[in-house]
């Protein structure tokens, strides 16, 4: 399978076919509305606003399995992210990416990028070390580790990086660049 041939729920409850993005280039993010990471929603729709019209899209998929930093429905979510970042992008129906609920999506993504690493910077080493103390085995499995990690997909469709909610986000818009 490829990622065209996965679809992802709206929060109405529709089906969203990914093959509407073929010859995109699309960034797919876990995100949460009370996170340390959530002011990177700014910089996602920077990041959109400067490459949406040369062929960016942005997968906004919200996630409450992280330290139940997601708790409100779907339409709180979307009030919250246009009201504090004004986000354009789409959002999806709140999801699970870890476990026996997770999106199918998800099961691709993490196949075709596993989990490498967090990095060497300070808020790596902090990630890393407060998930030592929830799973001392995180290093080894593909699962999502916590919210804001984003899957880039090229045009053909290939899923190309995994980047870490602790990567810069100077990194992710040079990666997206680079293949606008």
């Amino acid at each position: 399978m490829s990622f065209y041939d996965y679809s992802i729920p709206t929060p109405k409850g529709e089906d969203f076919p990914l093959s509407s993005y073929e010859d995109k280039v699309v960034l797919v993010v876990n995100t949460a509305t009370g996170c340390g990471f959530t002011p990177q929603y700014k910089d996602l729709e920077e990041l959109y606003e400067a490459y949406h019209d040369q062929g960016l899209e942005i997968l906004d998929i919200p996630c409450n399995q992280f330290a139940n930093q997601t708790p409100e429905d779907d339409e709180a979510i979307h009030e919250f992210c246009t009201l504090h970042y004004n986000t354009q992008f789409p959002q999806m129906k709140k999801s699970d990416v870890n476990g026996e609920n997770q999106l199918p999506l998800y099961r691709f993504l993490k196949e075709k990028q596993p989990f490498t690493g967090f990095g060497k910077s300070p808020k790596a080493l902090a990630m890393a070390a407060m998930l030592k103390k929830i799973d001392k085995n995180y290093k080894s499995n593909p699962e999502i580790k916590w919210n804001f990690t984003k899957f880039l997909v090229n045009r053909q469709g290939e899923v190309v990086a995994r980047f870490e909610p602790t990567e810069s986000m100077k990194k992710v818009k040079e990666a997206v660049a680079s293949l606008i």
